[in-house]
């Protein structure tokens, strides 16, 4: 057999929690580990690389929704296809330039809110981005 890692020396050697591992394990990324007589969790070498997949992807910005899609994938290789994993990372894609829009949309409003300010060290009663954000008739994101 291989070798064995109790949960934290494989936290360690992979720079994560032993919570984050129990809670991959928990959300079912990675299967429930074999327990020593001692009751101790122990991982093996293919559990080692399946935690860095998981960190991999989370690195690319995936979701451990869309890992685990990703893994059912890498554990079913040969009755999937190349386009269902391009599917998942188009709409990852997709996902992140919206989030980019929505990012530059969120700046401007507020570089205008920040510009109309004059930051000045009188009391906030006529602040401009106060009044602004109370004021629904108020457009912000012009």
């Amino acid at each position: 057999m291989g070798s064995t890692f109790r949960i934290g020396e494989l936290a360690s050697q992979l720079n994560v929690s032993a919570d984050t591992l129990r809670y991959y394990e928990k959300q079912g990324l990675l299967s429930s580990s074999h327990r020593s007589a001692g009751g101790f969790r122990l991982f093996n070498q293919g559990d080692k690389c399946r935690v860095q997949f998981i960190l991999r992807a989370k690195a690319v910005g995936f979701s451990l929704s869309e890992i685990k899609s990703l893994l059912a994938i890498q554990l079913n290789k040969s009755k999937k296809s190349c386009r269902d994993v391009k599917e998942i990372t188009a709409s990852k894609i997709s996902d992140i330039e919206l989030r980019i829009v929505e990012l530059e949309r969120f700046l401007a409003a507020l570089k205008k809110l920040h510009q109309a300010c004059c930051g000045g060290p009188k009391s906030a009663n006529h602040c401009s981005i106060l009044q602004t954000l109370d004021d629904p008739s108020k457009s912000i994101t012009d």
